[in-house]
């Protein structure tokens, strides 16, 4: 059983939850800045949600790879919301999006009834060149932050990919499979029309973006088999089982059950528990397990009780391995693919899997059915937050 409920003008809740297309980074939203990306969901959610601009509390994003300067503040007012609401960027690297729903939940829970625009936002394509100052003042390049020192060993993330599978025992059998099931997954549930209400269409000057674009629909087994290791010899992580690169902004309205009901809010995912867990580096792929161990534990719930899951799949073998360790059957994760079909787009990919879930409870309309969200984490860390969804007609 989950825990108790807050009082209600304390209980946090998720009430609606938008995103734009997925889409391959350098590709068709190459063009647009994260700001730009992320303003259209921020309007859409206040328009759908009937939200007074001006009640909004703060705006709480993530954001991983951007060059500073507070996308979330610079989004609101791109957004149309007054100059009266501010707004804050958090950076967990790829925890960002989720961890940003996850201080907003905290926020709530400290009382009074406010209101959230909470998500994560990432335009890869126009991230900023990085670059070290030399002793003699000028520039020496790198691709990405430092995540630990040195002594802890520095990974790249395909690198530590591998370890996991080494470490955990998966295959490359199991992970070519894993994600050939991801890429069918999300072409039957674009397909089905299951993302349509939560997508935010995206005018990049040069024609409108409506839909995801990652899916493949030619990959079979075969193909799979024949991509090569793309990060250590003999290894068994592949560019095929292996997510893309993505840009995208999604975002969630979060307040206080008592606040929802006052907006006549029909339903929305109650967050029941959250936290955030480090492990060792080189195996920072298996973080968002000791993060979902910790809060299931907290919460006193188990597996078995949970109905949805939404894992991040930045690769084949870290999703399975933390699966594993948590239990879970593969098969009843990410319903609808995940991000090795539809791209890992940083900051924004924790706040996609809250977006995923509330449109998942919302398709079986089962009240009291518990949902995990979980995502790992650069640096050897992962996020994970319990969710429940509820009709508030219901008495609690």
């Amino acid at each position: 059983m989950a825990p108790e409920l807050l009082p209600p003008d304390r209980q946090p809740v998720i009430v609606a939850a938008r995103r734009t297309p997925v889409c391959r980074s350098y590709g068709v939203l190459k063009k647009l800045r994260a700001h730009e990306l992320l303003a259209p969901v921020l309007r859409a959610l206040v328009a759908g949600a009937g939200i007074e601009p001006g009640s909004v509390t703060d705006v709480v994003i993530g954001n991983a790879v951007g060059g500073g300067g507070n996308a979330a503040r610079l989004a609101l007012l791109e957004a149309g919301l007054p100059a009266s609401v501010p707004g804050i960027t958090v950076d967990r690297q790829c925890g960002s999006g989720l961890d940003a729903i996850v201080l907003a939940s905290k926020l709530v829970a400290a009382g009074g009834s406010p209101l959230y625009l909470a998500g994560g936002v990432e335009s890869i394509s126009t991230a900023p060149l990085r670059a070290h100052r030399n002793d003699d003042g000028g520039p020496e390049f790198y691709t990405r932050s430092q995540f630990v020192p040195d002594s802890f060993g520095d990974p790249d993330m395909g690198v530590a990919a591998e370890n996991v599978a080494l470490k955990f025992g998966v295959s490359r059998e199991r992970q070519d499979a894993f994600a050939l099931l991801s890429h069918g997954r999300a072409q039957a549930a674009a397909e089905a029309g299951y993302f349509d209400g939560e997508l935010v269409p995206l005018d990049t000057g040069a024609g409108t973006v409506v839909a995801d674009n990652g899916p493949r629909r030619r990959l079979t087994a075969a193909v799979m088999a024949r991509f090569p290791p793309a990060f250590v010899d003999g290894g068994t992580v592949t560019a095929g089982n292996s997510c893309f690169d993505a840009d995208a902004a999604s975002a969630v309205v979060i307040t206080s059950l008592q606040r929802a009901r006052d907006l006549g809010v029909p339903d929305g995912l109650l967050v029941r528990g959250t936290g955030t867990a480090g492990v060792d580096p080189q195996l920072l792929g298996v973080g968002a397990a000791a993060a979902a161990r910790n809060v299931l534990q907290a919460a006193g719930v188990a597996v078995d009780d949970l109905d949805l899951f939404e894992f991040n799949e930045a690769f084949a073998s870290q999703a399975l391995a933390s699966l594993d360790e948590l239990g879970i059957d593969a098969q009843r994760a990410n319903l609808d693919g995940g991000a090795l079909a539809l791209g890992h787009a940083f900051g924004a990919s924790g706040a996609v899997l809250v977006t995923r879930l509330l449109a998942q409870a919302r398709r079986t309309g089962t009240p009291g059915s518990l949902a995990l969200a979980m995502i790992s984490i650069a640096g050897g860390m992962g996020t994970a937050a319990l969710l429940q969804y509820e009709r508030f007609q219901a008495t609690f």
